[in-house]
């Protein structure tokens, strides 16, 4: 499916009847040649729109999968690059992508939920993986990321405009969190990926919760719809510096 290299119609069958951590194992060898792996147009414009924000030091790709943001952070780092996931599969992929000039890289097998390190970084990016947390995670998920930030920090992530109730899209992703809904109720273990369940406002609020002050910056690359709206922006929560109180949400 998707393309010669990637999976087959069983291989995914496989896949979703079991674990997230056991299914992206097995999906892993084909990730790269899926539409689940985050499209090269998004890394390119979340890497532009970070540049202004840096100069950073070290860098972590949240849930990094096989290693896509690697291309995003590595420019953006002078230090270090350091990726984390729960699926070994993965990683063992992430490893065999050649070094970057420049920082240097390590990939550590770990939850985000239960993240092995202190205050380490001085930029958090993710990429997709929202998904595989539950609304209720979320609060938890952004302290881990507070707490391995430097004062100062910054969180990144891009999100897209979610698709209207006229278009196919919206069908589409009710739709799939309907069946996969339906197969948690059923089957077990559960395999958690909801792409409807990670709504802006709330994240927003989660994040000021957590002590980030939080920017909305679109995106250009993906112009904007009918209202004049965004169709992609970039999420920047930061974590206060040393002396500095967190402060809302700004939109740009």
């Amino acid at each position: 499916m998707f393309s010669p290299d990637g999976p087959s119609l069983r291989e995914l069958t496989v896949q979703a009847l079991s674990s997230v951590e056991r299914g992206y194992d097995l999906l892993a060898p084909k990730f790269d040649h899926t539409p689940f792996r985050t499209p090269d147009p998004v890394l390119e414009a979340v890497a532009k729109a970070l540049t202004p924000l840096g100069p950073f030091t070290d860098g972590l790709d949240l849930c990094c999968g096989t290693g896509a943001g690697l291309d995003v952070l590595a420019p953006a780092c002078r230090n270090s690059v350091t990726g984390v996931d729960f699926s070994a599969g993965m990683l063992d992929i992430a490893r065999r992508l050649p070094p970057p000039d420049g920082p240097d890289v390590h990939w550590v097998r770990a939850d985000a939920r239960a993240l092995p390190f202190g205050p380490a970084f001085d930029l958090v990016v993710s990429f997709g993986a929202f998904g595989h947390f539950l609304p209720r995670e979320l609060p938890g998920l952004f302290g881990q990321v507070h707490s391995v930030l430097r004062p100062g920090g910054t969180f990144a992530f891009p999100v897209l405009a979610p698709p209207r109730p006229t278009g196919l899209g919206f069908w589409a992703l009710l739709g799939f969190d309907a069946v996969m809904r339906v197969r948690n109720a059923v089957w077990r273990p559960p395999f958690v990926m909801y792409y409807r369940a990670f709504r802006l406002g709330s994240v927003l609020g989660e994040l000021e919760r957590a002590g980030f002050s939080v920017e909305l910056c679109g995106l250009p690359e993906f112009g904007r719809r009918d209202d004049g709206s965004p169709r992609a922006r970039l999420v920047v929560a930061r974590k206060a510096g040393e002396g500095q109180p967190a402060a809302g949400t700004v939109n740009s």
